[in-house]
């Protein structure tokens, strides 16, 4: 990020301009929306910067900047749309200690203007750092199109009434009334009575909160899925947007953690194989001890929680609590890697199941029905194999496997480095040692990438074909 985004507080303050073209124009059109003092230089300016000084909405100074005009202000846009003009204005301005924009001269300005998204006071101000405009404009767009043309109306009524909610507790019991109102009592009342009906909906929903119990803490078992945060389903990011605190293992992705509102507490409490971890008890204990204080918990696995997450283990500590608890599950490893290579898990005629195993359990290499795994046709998700592909193979070959048996290891499924090995039975242990996969993978035994996936893929993942 090269540009940090903030506000700035512009009431009473100056912000000059020099320049009276279209560039000029454009910047005034947005700076006139603050309740900043504004002034432009400009020996030539449009018509419209000569009606808003009449208005009295800016000055307008008819010569170019000089030497001191500066003085004092906040903010400085150099808008002359001539390259030694601009050079000339933004040094004074610097010189004088305000922040200066050169208008399409990104690279000499100190700060840039968003597209802004305005419901005053809700202000939504979207910036690409000046590599996409178009891209700015289609998600200004997008947000204008969500945005009730009423929001302004609330948001100013709500900030009114910000000191009377004060009796209510600090934290949850605030924000739950302020979610309630934006979101429910709020709209409703504007529908039904119009502006006049907003307080009378604030002071009645204020009575209802005062006399409401404190939520008693509550767990949810999220789902994470594979790590693209598009795919994580509605009812997860609704959780992630509520919780209090964040519990998560080292397989959710970072583009997901940020989801998280901003005041949660994250906690990482990741394990890794042969690593360090967190131990399974002070996990439990973790979690019980945030929801007994009541907070609202989300326990965040990657993939799904009711697979290979020691879920149950945790439920029965919350129960042994009596903390209450849910689950809200997430797309697993194997059907994001197979979606990944194009493949389906199951073909009729193929295979009629299909299954999903752990390469480890607590006493070291899982055992399986080899004799089952060994058939044409048979098709398994491993999870957790990367460290058991020797014992694998030697167990399917030792039960009979064919040694051409189609084997895919996909790491990091669904990310912007997910990594494909192909490789078959008699070669998969020395091929995945070679390939020197360091992220989360998972291996789907009897299935190799769709040839048309693979075609697709190859400018978006790195294929690697070892077989």
């Amino acid at each position: 990020m090269k540009h940090f985004p903030i506000f700035v507080a512009l009431e009473g303050r100056r912000i000059v301009l020099a320049g009276g073209g279209e560039a000029a124009l454009a910047k005034l059109r947005l700076i006139l929306k603050t309740e900043a003092d504004v002034t432009v230089f400009a020996a030539r300016a449009d018509t419209e910067i000569h009606d808003w000084h009449k208005e009295g909405r800016l000055t307008l100074v008819q010569r170019p900047l000089a030497p001191g005009d500066v003085t004092g202000a906040v903010l400085f846009y150099a808008a002359d749309e001539d390259a030694l003009e601009d050079a000339r204005t933004s040094e004074i301005a610097q010189s004088e200690g305000a922040l200066v924009n050169i208008v399409d001269n990104l690279a000499d300005s100190a700060f840039i203007t968003p597209a802004i998204v305005d419901r005053d006071p809700v202000t939504v101000a979207i910036g690409t750092e000046g590599a996409a405009p178009v891209l700015a404009r289609a998600i200004k767009a997008d947000i204008e199109a969500r945005l009730p043309a009423t929001l302004g109306v609330l948001a100013r009524v709500g900030k009114a009434f910000r000191h009377a909610v004060e009796v209510l507790p600090f934290g949850r019991p605030r924000r739950d009334f302020w979610r309630e109102y934006y979101f429910q009592a709020g709209p409703r009342a504007i529908e039904e009575q119009g502006e006049e009906g907003i307080n009378i909906a604030l002071e009645t929903l204020l009575e209802k909160h005062k006399n409401t119990d404190a939520r008693e803490g509550h767990v949810a078992f999220v789902g994470a899925g594979p790590g693209d945060p598009e795919l994580l389903t509605l009812k997860a990011r609704k959780l992630l947007d509520e919780a209090d605190v964040v519990i998560h293992d080292r397989l959710v992705s970072p583009e997901i953690l940020e989801l998280a509102r901003r005041e949660a507490v994250l906690i990482d409490a990741g394990k890794k194989g042969f690593g360090p971890s967190t131990a399974q008890s002070q996990i439990n204990d973790m979690i019980v001890e945030h929801g007994l204080a009541g907070e609202q918990v989300v326990r965040l696995k990657g993939g799904d929680p009711t697979l290979f997450a020691r879920l149950d283990e945790e439920i029965a500590a919350l129960e042994g609590a009596g903390v209450s608890w849910n689950i809200v599950p997430g797309i697993t490893a194997a059907s994001a890697a197979s979606a990944a290579i194009g493949q389906s898990l199951t073909e009729r005629g193929r295979n009629s199941s299909v299954r999903f195993m752990t390469g480890h359990d607590m006493k070291g290499f899982a055992e399986h029905d080899w004799r089952e795994l060994a058939k044409p046709g048979a098709v398994a998700g491993v999870y957790m194999g990367k460290r058991s592909a020797r014992f694998v193979q030697g167990r399917m070959l030792m039960y009979g496997a064919a040694r051409d048996v189609p084997i895919t290891v996909i790491e990091n499924a669904t990310r912007p480095d997910q990594r494909v090995v192909t490789t078959r039975l008699d070669r998969f242990s020395q091929d995945l040692e070679d390939a020197q996969l360091t992220g989360a993978a998972l291996t789907i035994i009897g299935l190799k990438p769709r040839a048309a996936q693979s075609l697709v893929s190859e400018a978006k993942q790195d294929v690697v074909e070892l077989a």
